[in-house]
């Protein structure tokens, strides 16, 4: 009977970890829609002829910064789907009804690692080459990873400080 309370708060304690990453995830999801500055954010599409203002800029491993510094959001889903890295070159297009359309113009010159899916801080990163790279909560769900799976990632080439990796595969 003593076993009972111990399984019992373990239990409780994968409920409020599924919990925490289910609300992280919707909460993602909420702000990939939105944007950090309400506006509906709309990812790349098969449109060519989409008119409006043009802004060429850098992923950052989560947000596009324009040239003005102007921080722009990237939906997460995006971002993991585009296997987008630190450094790549993007082209938003604001559309006027308002809509966000990005689309990578440049990718930069890419490293793959294979690593483990690690969890702390509310965050998920890849243990790889002795270093810790975050990803996306997108990724994870995406991949429908676990902590402690092996995924290979991909990193910029040229960027030994880079803090952000896209996962490519889970193995």
């Amino acid at each position: 009977m003593s076993d009972l309370p111990e399984k019992q708060v373990k239990r409780l304690k994968a409920l409020i970890q599924d919990a925490e990453t289910n609300l992280a995830a919707a909460k993602e999801l909420l702000m990939s829609i939105l944007g950090d500055d309400g506006h509906v954010v709309t990812p790349a599409s098969s449109r060519e002829d989409v008119s409006g203002k043009v802004i060429e800029g850098v992923f950052d491993g989560q947000k596009f910064a324009g040239p003005d510094g102007r921080e722009y959001p990237v939906p997460a889903n995006y971002a993991s789907k585009s296997k987008l890295v630190e450094g790549d070159i993007l082209k938003l297009t604001i559309t006027e009804e308002g809509g966000f359309i990005y689309k990578q113009i440049g990718p930069v010159d890419r490293t793959q690692l294979i690593g483990v899916l690690v969890q702390h801080d509310g965050n998920y990163y890849i243990e790889a080459n002795g270093r810790q790279y975050r990803i996306l909560l997108a990724s994870v769900t995406y991949f429908r990873i676990n902590v402690g799976d092996q995924v290979t990632i991909i990193v910029p080439t040229d960027n030994p400080d880079a803090t952000w990796a896209a996962v490519e595969a889970a193995l």
